[in-house]
């Protein structure tokens, strides 16, 4: 069975009235990505409004989500409403002001949901509803077993939004592991459905009394397992295992049955057919010949290693959850943020890791059945940038201010290649150690410094933009122009600012200006003028009547 194919099978466990459950959302950055136009969350949170509807009251739900609060924290998980009966306008409430921004901490979610229900004690339900996989570091297939193992009658069912297949095998394991079900869902319509089937399902009805099985019968026919290489060692990691019909020699385009588990059976009609096993960033083949009453058993040598990659600013830094690495070996690429473990092909394998503009690579070879830890440097120092207007203040605060981080050398045609940017205050850039030069922009007024980084250190600056605020009425105007004092060597004065208003404020470097009402649009239109004198760190404020 696909897993598409699961997405429309209402099973056993589904969460129902009189239940204890609670949804656990994805509210992180990644939220903000489309499907057909709309965003994720749009669509989550108009498919899940839709679906509470339909629900008894009587059904004691919850809410749980993460990432909705801060950027980069893994901590960012919030029960926004306890498990109760007739939360249901609560919840739809509650998924309406979800804002998200932050990371995906899936493993501490659905064990904060957990132990909310209480599922030492009692029957508990959880549904997870993500478009990512884990970034904070935990294991999910690691806590479901957990989970399962304390549990009095726990179930995780996790609905997939927009994942690939790929990242999907990633997150079953946290259904599989507690006898749940993982379902695909690409588009808004899936994703009603999937949330009807695990939050909105009436009871199944009682089973009939299965007949005898027949005595020569088997329950499953095909048997396989995992090595790393010839002699071992073993796969103890879930892979996902998918047979397909050969039809002469060509296999179906779609699997008859899937798993994921590091040793998997499955009962299959007699037959040729391919079996193929998916890990990260090995895949392994074999053809067998399946037989009804006879037990089949066959090990796939993947010709693979274990590489563990970690990215750090220094050698004694931890490690850095904002940097990017990416895996090449055999054609094939992989990747993430900060840390990850991944099965990779035996041979030449090359990573590459950023923070920031900070680059490392490391080129070496994995041999099968090997464990390798990677820890590339991607040295880095933290540019902390600051403005005011004046020497020793007071402080820019305006937002709009522009920051440009630019190289300390120039090209050839007298350019600097832009390296970094950012707006208002608080800005923090990390650098490769080097020399730069700051280039900040207000209004009107802009101040270059140049800056040494250097690696593991902070170095702090504060620009002085040396200028003014100008703030200019004229009641009654169509627009408002700022030109200077006085004409340039060709005799003309361009604008230095305007805007179509009956009030404008500029930032301007010190020195005398003119400011122009224009009172309307025709090209005749009646011009008044004031003269404006700006001072560093002061305001100035005129009218022009």
């Amino acid at each position: 069975m696909s897993i598409a194919a699961s997405a429309v099978a209402v099973s056993p466990g589904i969460a129902r009235a009189n239940d204890r459950a609670i949804i656990v959302l994805d509210a992180s950055g990644s939220m903000w990505g489309q499907i057909d136009g709309r965003t994720k969350i749009e669509i989550a949170r108009d498919t899940l409004t839709d679906v509470l509807a339909t629900l008894p009251d009587t059904l004691d739900l919850g809410l749980i989500a993460y990432g909705h609060r801060e950027k980069g924290v893994c901590t960012d998980i919030e029960e926004i409403v306890a498990p109760a009966a007739g939360t249901r306008g609560d919840i739809a409430a509650a998924v309406k002001s979800l804002n998200p921004k932050g990371k995906t901490p899936i493993a501490d979610s659905v064990k904060l949901a957990a132990e909310s229900l209480r599922y030492t004690e009692e029957k508990a339900t959880v549904i997870v509803v993500t478009d990512g996989i884990e970034t904070c570091n935990a294991d999910p297939c690691a806590l479901a077993s957990e989970l399962e193992k304390l549990g009095v009658e726990f179930t995780a069912h996790v609905i997939g939004f927009g994942l690939t297949e790929d990242e999907g095998r990633q997150v079953a394991c946290l259904a599989e592991n507690t006898g749940g079900r993982y379902m695909q869902a690409a588009n808004a319509e899936e994703l009603a459905g999937a949330l009807t089937q695990t939050v909105a399902a009436e009871p199944a009805p009682e089973p009939e009394p299965a007949p005898e099985p027949e005595p020569a019968a088997l329950e499953k026919n095909l048997a396989f397992t995992a090595v790393l290489g010839e002699g071992g060692p073993a796969l103890e990691v879930d892979g996902k295992w998918e047979v397909f019909p050969l039809q002469g020699d060509a296999p179906a385009a779609e699997a008859l049955d899937y798993g994921y588990e590091p040793a998997w059976r499955v009962k299959v009609p007699a037959g040729r057919y391919l079996v193929r096993l998916s890990k990260d960033m090995v895949t392994a083949e074999t053809i067998v010949e399946a037989k009804e009453d006879e037990l089949v058993e066959r090990e796939l040598v993947l010709d693979a290693g274990w590489l563990s990659v970690a990215v750090v600013p220094d050698e004694a830094a931890e490690i850095d959850d904002s940097a990017r690495f990416d895996i090449k070996a055999s054609g094939k690429e992989e990747g993430g943020y900060g840390q990850g473990r991944f099965l990779v092909p035996a041979g030449e394998v090359t990573v590459t890791a950023r923070i920031g503009e900070a680059r490392a690579e490391e080129n070496f070879a994995i041999a099968a059945g090997e464990s390798l830890d990677k820890r590339l440097v991607a040295g880095i120092g933290i540019l902390a940038v600051e403005a005011v207007y004046a020497e020793n203040g007071p402080a820019v605060e305006d937002d709009g201010y522009r920051v440009d981080v630019l190289s300390g050398k120039m090209s050839l045609d007298g350019k600097r290649e832009g390296v970094e940017g950012g707006y208002g205050p608080g800005n923090k850039f990390k650098l490769p150690p080097g020399d730069y030069v700051l280039r900040l922009r207000l209004g009107a007024a802009a101040a270059e410094q140049k800056v040494s980084v250097s690696q593991g250190e902070m170095t702090a600056v504060t620009v002085n933009l040396n200028a003014g605020v100008l703030n200019v009425k004229a009641p009654g105007a169509y627009r408002i122009e700022i030109l200077p004092a006085k004409a340039d060597i060709q005799g003309r004065r361009e604008a230095l600012e305007g805007a179509y208003a009956e009030e404008l404020q500029i930032t301007l470097p010190p020195g005398e200006y003119l400011a122009v009402a224009i009172m309307s649009g025709d090209s005749d239109a009646e011009k008044k003028e004031a003269q404006a004198s700006v001072t560093a760190a002061e305001r100035a404020e005129i009218t022009i009547p």
